[in-house]
């Protein structure tokens, strides 16, 4: 009877021990990373489009630690012949919080035929370049350059103006040499 008393004793010591817990896969002394707060979207497509560009190009963690805040757009389509537009709706988060959703216009002009769907992601790097977007006031210009979403693409990738600009293809096929620019829209949460 002894013996089964100092091994309860011995066994609660390991059970609730610091080093228990941490090998049990929850240690409380460790705090939540700011990219494990920012994977939580409302919408599964944005989840989805979160992952997919993580594990494409595991690069652009630093764009989601560093961002002021972003907007993901995951199911963009664009198509045209001679006149294209492109239309996508998603989620904007603000220092790795979910703050409203958005909605993506884009009019081209020149030579294009095709469609096409791709994922977007647009980081802002300050506080005013989000609140900008926030406002409405925001827009793309043609001159504005998207980052193709491949292995180690974000390493050399910089903002431009605020702002970092992803793109992964999901399919179709589309030629163009055109201009045209992007507009969004904001709804808070």
């Amino acid at each position: 009877m002894k013996m089964f008393g100092k091994s309860v004793v011995l066994s609660g010591v390991l059970l609730f021990s610091p080093a228990a817990s941490a090998v049990g896969g929850w240690d409380p002394a460790k705090k939540e990373t700011a990219t494990a707060k920012q994977q939580k979207a409302a919408n599964p497509k944005v989840a989805q489009a979160l992952a997919d560009i993580k594990n494409r190009d595991p690069s652009v963690k630093r764009f989601f630690d560093g961002a002021y805040g972003y907007a993901v757009f995951p199911p963009v389509a664009k198509g045209g012949i001679g006149i294209g537009d492109a239309y996508g709706e998603g989620e904007v988060f603000e220092r790795g919080r979910l703050a409203g959703t958005a909605s993506l216009t884009q009019l081209t002009i020149g030579f294009q035929l095709g469609g096409q769907a791709y994922s977007e992601i647009v980081f802002f790097k300050d506080k005013k370049t989000t609140d900008d977007f926030k406002k409405g006031n925001f827009e793309l210009s043609a001159q504005a350059s998207a980052v193709a979403a491949t292995a180690g693409a974000a390493a050399n990738a910089d903002y431009d103006k605020g702002v970092a600009i992803f793109t992964l293809i999901k399919g179709g096929l589309m030629y163009e040499t055109s201009v045209g620019g992007q507009k969004f829209s904001f709804t808070p949460r």
